[in-house]
């Protein structure tokens, strides 16, 4: 191979890759610059509530214990030995007014009305003595009297007036042991049910000795506490002195569970309790329930049995013209965040009437069709730029996260 064969065979490669890379610089001398772009971000999309004013009947939550209305101890008038007690005379058990609820020994009591009257007799023949004696006396002065005027004690007159107190001190001890022998059989005030006894065939019972407790059952009663702030929305039945008029309450729902199932019962504020209490510092209302231990609509609902745990809610009064809106609506004490048309946060002052656990209720400061802004949000400004479901749907777009 000559010498220039060997030269062409080096010197072309070597061309060729020259020639490359100045084609290459060229190239990236020559290329456009790229112009580099930002995304801008989304405001932020939110849940609103539309506002609607309307008139709202207020609900006020309470609880409370069943309680009897009328609750009473039973107390025998006569002592004596047990010798009958009625099967309605057990515990729980329910009985009727004048039902006989057990008798005690009616031996001395008879005995006494045996001799009460022979008392009355005895008296009465005294009576009819003295009565003889007076009349006698009478004529007598008129046959020898010369005119002047006959004392009382010759005409026998205090010993009439004895004998006549003496007949009627007997009927009144007659009256006495005919009583205690009808008290011998301890019968029921009213129709109601026993809550405790203590007594039984056999025992022997004392006069004045509490022997049972048994309440109505005509009604029962709820003592409901109320909370100062809540007493705006409610029209309890208030007394006065001098005044006898019964003031109709509002009415009220409980509710307490029994056997997995919660079941209602209805009744009415008839009163407020004397005083305010000192330890809570709120006021008691006091619920009456008629019928408690009756079926009711529903015939698979228990018995109001006493010292049963109820929830109440009280028929408040009726706020017109207010917007109801969920309580994370709120910012601060009194502030909403409104989404103006233009989709932009406005801060709104607001009147509230009333704010629950679950709701707030606004009498001031918004107009029906504006929107309220429901989601929290971190660092928002005045006239902030917000993203609605609406708007979403009205720009054709898809929201690629809601707000929580």
């Amino acid at each position: 191979m000559s010498g220039e064969s060997r030269t062409l065979k080096i010197v072309f490669p070597m061309g060729l890759v020259s020639l490359a890379a100045l084609l290459a610089a060229g190239m990236v001398a020559l290329k456009p610059d790229v112009e580099t772009r930002v995304a801008a971000p989304k405001p932020p999309l939110v849940r609103v509530a539309e506002v609607t004013l309307a008139d709202v009947p207020l609900t006020v939550r309470s609880q409370g214990t069943v309680r009897p209305r009328t609750e009473s101890q039973l107390v025998p008038e006569v002592s004596g030995r047990v010798i009958h007690v009625s099967p309605s005379f057990a515990e729980g058990a329910f009985f009727e007014k004048g039902q006989v609820l057990f008798k005690v020994d009616p031996h001395d009591s008879r005995q006494a009305v045996v001799r009460a009257r022979g008392e009355v007799a005895r008296t009465k023949l005294q009576l009819a003595w003295e009565e003889a004696e007076a009349e006698a006396a009478r004529e007598e002065w008129s046959d020898l009297g010369r005119g002047e005027a006959a004392t009382a004690l010759t005409l026998r007159e205090p010993q009439l007036e004895a004998a006549r107190a003496a007949v009627a001190s007997a009927e009144a001890n007659l009256t006495t042991a005919e009583r205690n022998l009808e008290r011998t059989e301890v019968r029921a005030p009213y129709s109601g049910r026993v809550r405790r006894k203590s007594v039984d065939v056999g025992q022997f019972v004392t006069m004045g000795a509490p022997v049972a407790t048994i309440y109505a059952v005509d009604y029962a009663e709820t003592r409901l506490p109320l909370p100062d702030d809540e007493l705006a929305y409610v029209e309890l039945p208030l007394h006065y002195r001098g005044e006898t008029a019964r003031q109709k309450g509002p009415r009220v729902t409980l509710k307490a569970d029994f056997a997995g199932r919660t079941f209602e019962w209805t009744g009415e504020i008839v009163r407020t309790e004397g005083e305010i209490d000192p330890d809570s510092r709120m006021v008691n209302a006091v619920v009456e329930i008629k019928d408690p231990y009756g079926r009711g609509d529903d015939p698979n609902r228990p018995p109001l049995a006493v010292g049963l745990y109820v929830e109440a809610e009280i028929e408040g009064i009726t706020a017109e013209a207010v917007a109801v809106l969920p309580r994370s609506a709120l910012r601060g004490r009194d502030q909403v965040l409104v989404v103006t048309p233009k989709d932009r946060l406005e801060f709104r002052d607001v009147d509230l009437l009333r704010t629950t656990r679950e709701e707030i209720y606004v009498r001031g400061g918004l107009e029906a069709g504006e929107r309220v802004c429901l989601s929290p949000l971190e660092a928002v400004t005045d006239g902030m730029q917000v993203r609605t479901r609406a708007s979403e749907s009205e720009a054709g777009g898809t929201a690629d996260g809601d707000a929580s």
